[in-house]
């Protein structure tokens, strides 16, 4: 592999700054300088942590459990995993198929390294959340997008990635409830897609990382179809369903082999996860999970807030999320006038003159959306939506 002249490898150019970080970024930057921001992009719940898993990792302190753990996480959490997996799923995942990570992302990451090698292809529907595109990228492997509609609220069906299903496609990536869009894919969907990319032996990822909220329907993995396991990968995370976005603990569920490979990454780059966080995780999956069911009722009506405000904009369309606490309106009527070609400009803008902070839909593959994240306060939603009205008419 060639190095820059400067020094930097030709595969760090392969990705590029997560969008949503970079969107956190410039509105901290504001902040600094005493700007009243509305941060409408941040993809993190503004709950607390639920009391009995600060608690635990109190109670890990206090008994010094400050050393390092086995570099997949212990055994009493990666139990813990299993067991809740398969307490809501209806899995059966032992142990040995299961390592903890530094977050969700951590293990997307891990287990694309640990498959998708040179001119393997990863089909993933669009839109799409952003570390997908790199990671792949990264791995040197070719993406291979697949466009949703947003008529049908970017639902993905099996008939959608068929005909990429061939050659040198080695996995599909689906996010479900999705983020950005909050599309959820249907337990009869997801059973044709399972089926279909088995008989075509190609990996499933499914990525869990917000299937606890869902308003419609009930959570679900497609792991737990007959005969999953084999083919269907696991990514999941602690993140958004406790609350605990910063104590950095996500998981993967796997057949053996890749774990140990995943592992063998793992034990190399960041070793083992906090051993503080860790005993957190055990409480946050084995005790009381009453948090999980409040936030999601908060969530629902703060969705149907900002869907109904969305929709009074003149010229904005929006899809209803089916999951997730994101949103993703077609802001295209403010498109290519004053300035403003895209939504990368619209955002910028966006940020700059009505101090609101939003991600700009070309971050996750489509191009007259912006996705705005609910996971914040009445009050803060009120203010970023009226700023975003008298925007985004000032303009059309």
């Amino acid at each position: 592999m060639k190095a820059a002249v400067n020094g930097i490898t030709e595969r760090i150019s392969l990705i590029g700054v997560s969008s949503t970080m970079k969107v956190a970024a410039d509105a901290e930057n504001l902040r600094a300088r005493g700007v009243d921001v509305v941060d409408l992009g941040a993809g993190e719940p503004d709950f607390p942590t639920p009391a009995n898993i600060k608690q635990a990792a109190i109670l890990a302190l206090e008994r010094n459990f400050t050393k390092y753990t086995a570099a997949a996480g212990t055994l009493e959490l990666k139990t813990a995993i299993c067991h809740a997996h398969a307490r809501d799923f209806g899995t059966a995942y032992t142990p040995e198929e299961c390592i903890v990570t530094v977050g969700g992302k951590h293990a997307v990451f891990q287990l694309t390294q640990a498959l998708i090698g040179p001119g393997d292809e990863v089909v993933i529907p669009a839109p799409y959340w952003v570390t997908y595109k790199d990671v792949v990228n990264y791995a040197g492997g070719k993406c291979v997008f697949v466009d949703t509609n947003e008529a049908d609220g970017f639902a993905l069906t099996a008939a959608m990635i068929d005909p990429y299903l061939h050659g040198r496609a080695k996995m599909v990536i689906v996010n479900s409830p999705s983020n950005p869009s909050g599309a959820v894919v249907d337990r009869a969907e997801f059973e044709k897609i399972v089926r279909l990319t088995a008989e075509r032996g190609i990996y499933l990822m499914t990525d869990e990382c917000y299937c606890h909220f869902l308003y419609d329907s009930a959570p679900f993995s497609a792991a737990s179809l007959p005969g999953a396991k084999e083919t269907v990968l696991v990514a999941g995370s602690l993140s958004k369903t406790y609350a605990m976005t910063g104590w950095r603990i996500g998981f993967g569920l796997a057949p053996k082999p890749i774990v140990t490979a995943m592992t063998k990454l793992q034990s190399h780059s960041t070793s083992n996860p906090t051993s503080i966080a860790q005993k957190a995780a055990v409480e946050a999956l084995s005790g009381p999970q009453d948090s999980v069911a409040l936030m999601l009722q908060e969530y629902r009506r703060r969705r149907d807030f900002v869907v109904q405000r969305l929709r009074a904009i003149p010229g904005v369309t929006c899809a209803e999320p089916r999951g997730a606490f994101y949103v993703y309106p077609n802001v295209g009527v403010a498109l290519g006038k004053n300035g403003i070609q895209n939504t990368l400009q619209f955002a910028g803008r966006l940020l700059e003159d009505a101090h609101v902070a939003a991600v700009p839909g070309e971050a996750f593959g489509t191009d007259r959306h912006i996705r705005i994240s609910y996971a914040a306060s009445m009050p803060e939603l009120e203010r970023g939506l009226v700023r975003l009205h008298r925007f985004i008419v000032s303009h059309s």
